[in-house]
C-alpha cells in the first residue's frame, strides 16, 4: 500500500495543486495556455519520441488488447444512449466517446512511467499512436450524419486523419516508431535534450489538467455522467483485461493495456462534444467526475494488477 501510494499520491496531489492554482487565480488563463502549449507541442513528444527510439518490446498485441475492449465499450454506450436513456444519436455519440475517450497522455504517461518504468511506457506508445487516430474520427464520422451527412464520410475521414496526423504528440510517437524500426540511432546530444525536456512533460501536464477542470461543473447531468463514467472507470477496463486474457498477453503487457482503458475521460471528448453543441454539459461533468474517482479505481488497479 505504501509503495501504491508513492505512486498515485503525487501524481493527483499536481492535479489538485493545478485546480486550486487556477481557483484562486494564482496561474493567469495566459500562462496556463502557455504552459499548455509547451506541453502539449514540446515536453510531451520530446518524452514520447524519447522513449519511442528507444530499445523496447513491440506492443502491437497491447493495442490490439486495448482498442478491443476500448470499441465495444464504445458500441456498449452508443447502444445504452440511445434504446435506455433515448438520446439523439448527436448527443449518444459524443456520450458513447466520453466513455471510451481516455486521458493517455496528461495522466497516462505518467502514471505508467510511475508504475511500470520505461519498458511500461514502450507498451503504452503503441496504444497512444493509434488512440486518437481510432476514436477522434470515429467520433467525427457518428457526429456529421447525425448532422444530416452534410459531407461525405471520406471526405469527413481524411479531414478528421489529416488533422489527427498534425497532432505533435501523435506525430512524435509515428516518427518515433519510423526512426526505431529503421535502426537508425540518435545523436547523444539529441538524446539529451529529449531526455531532458521530456522529463518536465508530466509534472507541468498534471497540473495543467488539473487548472483545466476548474471551466467543468459536475452538477450538470450529473446521473448521466456518473453512468458514463461507470462505463469508463470499470467497464472499460474489464473489457480489455479479458480481451488481454484472451490475447495471451504477459503480465506487464497487460497491466498498462488495463490501466490505459482506466483513464478518466480526456478533454478532446468535451471539445468534440461541444463542436457538435451535443451534450457538452455532459461531457465536462463526466471529465470532472471520471478525474475524480480515478484517483481511487487506479489505486484499485494498480494493487490487483
Amino acid at each position: 500500500m505504501y509503495t501504491l501510494l508513492n505512486v498515485v499520491a503525487p501524481i493527483f496531489a499536481l492535479v489538485g495543486i493545478g485546480y486550486v492554482s487556477a481557483w484562486r487565480r494564482w496561474v493567469s488563463e495566459e500562462a496556463l495556455r502557455g504552459m499548455t502549449d509547451f506541453v502539449f507541442r514540446l515536453a510531451m513528444p520530446a518524452l514520447l519520441l524519447n522513449g519511442a527510439t528507444t530499445p523496447h518490446p513491440s506492443g502491437g498485441a497491447t493495442a490490439l488488447a486495448f482498442f478491443s475492449g476500448c470499441l465495444v465499450a464504445y458500441a456498449l454506450a452508443l447502444l445504452l444512449s440511445r434504446l435506455v436513456l433515448r438520446m439523439r444519436l448527436m448527443e449518444g455519440g459524443t456520450f458513447a466517446l466520453n466513455a471510451a475517450y481516455g486521458n493517455t497522455g496528461m495522466i497516462g504517461v505518467p502514471l505508467v512511467i510511475a508504475a511500470y518504468g520505461q519498458t511500461g511506457l514502450s507498451q503504452l506508445l503503441a496504444i497512444i499512436g493509434l488512440h486518437s487516430l481510432i476514436l477522434l474520427p470515429l467520433g467525427t464520422v457518428v457526429g456529421e450524419i447525425a448532422h444530416s451527412s452534410r459531407a461525405p464520410v471520406l471526405g469527413i475521414l481524411k479531414a478528421t486523419v489529416l488533422s489527427v496526423l498534425r497532432n505533435p504528440i501523435v506525430l512524435a510517437v509515428l516518427l518515433g516508431l519510423v526512426i526505431y524500426q529503421s535502426g537508425l540511432e540518435l545523436p547523444a546530444v539529441v538524446r539529451s535534450f529529449l531526455g531532458m525536456t521530456g522529463m518536465a512533460g508530466p509534472p507541468v501536464a498534471l497540473f495543467c489538467l488539473g487548472a483545466s477542470l476548474v471551466a467543468f461543473d459536475a452538477r450538470r447531468d450529473w446521473p448521466s455522467a456518473l453512468l458514463c463514467t461507470a462505463l469508463k472507470l470499470l467497464v472499460m477496463p474489464a473489457l480489455v483485461w479479458l480481451a488481454g486474457r484472451g490475447l495471451g498477453l504477459p503480465p506487464l503487457a497487460l497491466a498498462v493495456a488495463v490501466v490505459a482503458a482506466g483513464m478518466p475521460t480526456g478533454a478532446n471528448a468535451f471539445f468534440m462534444a461541444r463542436r457538435y453543441a451535443a451534450g457538452a454539459d455532459r461531457s465536462g461533468a463526466t471529465v470532472l467526475l471520471s478525474t475524480i474517482l480515478s484517483l481511487a479505481t487506479l489505486a484499485i488497479l494498480l494493487a490487483v494488477l
